[in-house]
């Protein structure tokens, strides 16, 4: 039993292995290598580890990891991905194997986060005296099981009202709006291009965040999407107001679900127009009707429209794991008074280098 610890770059060579981890274990699409991959590609700032526990042949667990700070090690958690790039085999009692994991790291880590864990990939630990979770978010999901007319007629009657008025007013506007699917890994480039141009001209685009073709998310997407494309796995959907296109989802698929990743739509539509729901209507209704998936899933914390299409809501949550008993009370504390741990820090992990700024339920 032994802790294989090497650059992340290593990956490739334990593509299978984790291929086979993730089946067994969280069976999700956001966990599958052709994720992971291009994650790595365009977000890794070298400092990443592959981690793996292999016990008489059986692997329990794999992760990517990276140094937060010093003295703090997480789960590599780029924004892009909905869930923290880690595995683990179920019925494992992953407590004892971080305790290992933490002394073979470098430095002399006292704090090692799960980050962005999923209830449904395994029960939610309990806090003990060397461990505690975090509530992260609230996400959604809407089971799709039985017909869409069954599923609608459960949405609530101001749901219904606004999407037929909505409808109305494009029939007497004589604006036909259609549905276009794209699925061919050849068609990836061109969807996310499109979707580039629908996210920077709204009001991502003033913060400096928005998708486009030629930056790092881009080619994360276009990668990412093409892979998936390549195994039936991946669907764009583009939403046309006779020729305008108004709205677009970025989506991946497997296990049974399908995942909407991302969604953008064009903020210059007339007000009492909602493209995006608009869409999310004609989606939801082909999903029933082609019974090709049980679950349609969001990640995204929920808002207000998303308590109006389901009430399957489940809390991510983060998971920190302390070197020493009473860790767990100086790091509250420490919230407080941050000079404390960081003194701690110092003189345990000189030798440390911090991770560039990230999203962390360390702070």
């Amino acid at each position: 039993m032994s802790w294989i610890i090497l650059p992340a770059s290593a990956f490739e060579g334990y593509k299978q292995q984790w291929r086979e981890l993730n089946a067994a274990s969280a069976a999700s699409p956001l966990l599958e290598p052709d994720f992971v991959t291009p994650l790595l590609a365009e977000f890794a700032n070298g400092q990443e580890l592959l981690v793996c526990y292999v016990r008489e042949r059986v692997t329990l667990l794999m992760g990517i990891v990276v140094p937060r700070r010093r003295g703090v090690w997480e789960t590599f958690q780029p924004s892009q991905a909905p869930l923290g790039i880690w595995l683990q085999r179920p019925g494992v009692d992953a407590a004892p194997l971080l305790d290992s994991l933490m002394r073979q790291l470098p430095g002399t880590p006292l704090i090692f986060g799960l980050t962005q864990c999923d209830p449904r990939h395994g029960p939610r630990p309990a806090d003990s005296a060397t461990q505690n979770s975090i509530d992260y978010i609230d996400t959604a999901h809407i089971t799709v099981e039985g017909s869409f007319d069954d599923y609608w007629a459960a949405r609530g009657k101001n749901l219904r009202a606004n999407m037929k008025k909505q409808r109305a007013k494009l029939h007497k506007e004589g604006i036909v709006a259609r549905l276009q699917i794209s699925r061919a890994p050849e068609e990836m480039a061109e969807a996310v291009r499109d979707f580039g141009r629908l996210e920077s001209a709204g009001w991502k685009a003033g913060l400096g965040t928005a998708l486009h073709g030629d930056n790092d998310q881009g080619r994360f997407y276009r990668a990412m999407l093409e892979a998936f494309c390549r195994r039936g796995c991946a669907s764009v959907y583009r939403y046309w107001f006779n020729d305008q296109l108004v709205a677009m989802d970025l989506c991946v698929e497997g296990n049974g679900m399908i995942v909407v990743l991302k969604t953008s739509y064009d903020e210059s539509v007339p007000s009492g127009l909602s493209p995006s729901l608009l869409m999310r209507e004609e989606c939801c209704r082909l999903f029933f009707e082609q019974a090709r998936f049980g679950r349609v899933e969001f990640y995204g914390k929920v808002l207000e429209w998303h308590t109006r299409w389901t009430e399957e809501i489940r809390t991510l949550y983060h998971l920190n794991h302390y070197r020493w008993p009473g860790l767990v009370r100086l790091h509250r504390f420490s919230r407080r008074s941050p000079s404390l741990l960081g003194q701690l820090r110092a003189r345990l992990a000189p030798r440390a280098a911090p991770a560039g700024p990230v999203s962390s339920p360390l702070e």
